[in-house]
């Protein structure tokens, strides 16, 4: 069973720290063990076990949105269906606040903005995204943390708060904006090959969600700190004064 770090637990959810190279939902393309399979074996802990019910609430085993494989940090998954379809609610009516910590290529001028762009899928290659007319209203701010070099090529340490949660959408976003994601080998390139020397995986962590107890009602704010690996690729590269 695969280690998985809870930040928050009580009878209704938790909130887990995903750990990259862990894939959220289960697929035929994906042999290994994923959080599906774990949230499965933990929650019967509880005695709250899932059954074969046809609702979205059984078939995703509580998980409420998903993060792509090698992106860490906060994911959600509900204990009981009520839970369930009030926090998926909230995402849909965008009550839900995500802060994610990303490098990105280049030096992001201005230090704050807003991106916002239509997203679809791309024709020709169905396992992308792209930025296209027409495509599902998609908007991502972005604040700057800091400016690094390495070898004369210069990144941006961003904060990222997606106002929608369209598929691969922090990518794309920055992708379209020219600062791709360092280590996207999806949306980055040959570059992104390059990169993969010195960052392993994508620079992508979702730091920070904060939404409304389905039963409760206050707010809950939780956070992940950046994981070790990433924090050791920041050590690795010269702050810009």
């Amino acid at each position: 069973m695969i280690n998985i770090p809870i930040l928050y637990e009580d009878d209704y959810l938790m909130v887990i720290n995903k750990p990259a190279g862990v894939v959220v939902n289960r697929v035929d393309t994906e042999k290994g063990e994923t959080i599906q399979d774990w949230a499965e074996k933990r929650i019967t802990i509880y005695d709250l076990r899932f059954t074969n019910d046809n609702s979205e609430f059984f078939s995703r085993s509580g998980i409420v949105h998903r993060l792509d494989k090698e992106t860490s940090g906060c994911l959600i998954i509900a204990k009981t269906e009520e839970a369930f379809v009030d926090l998926q609610r909230q995402f849909s009516e965008r009550l839900v606040k995500k802060e994610y910590l990303a490098l990105v290529h280049g030096k992001v001028e201005p230090k704050e903005g807003t991106i916002k762009v239509p997203i679809a899928r791309s024709h020709h290659d169905r396992d992308k995204f792209t930025v296209v007319a027409g495509g599902r209203k998609s908007e991502t701010s972005y604040a700057v943390i800091s400016h690094y070099s390495l070898l004369s090529t210069y990144y941006s340490f961003i904060r990222v708060f997606p106002k929608t949660g369209r598929t691969h959408q922090i990518r794309v976003h920055f992708k379209y904006f020219g600062h791709p994601l360092v280590s996207d080998e999806k949306y980055g390139g040959n570059i992104a090959l390059e990169d993969r020397k010195w960052c392993s995986r994508i620079f992508l962590h979702a730091a920070k969600i904060q939404f409304s107890h389905p039963v409760a009602k206050d707010k809950v704010p939780i956070e992940a700190d950046l994981p070790s690996d990433l924090e050791g690729v920041l050590k690795n590269l010269k702050p810009l004064i």
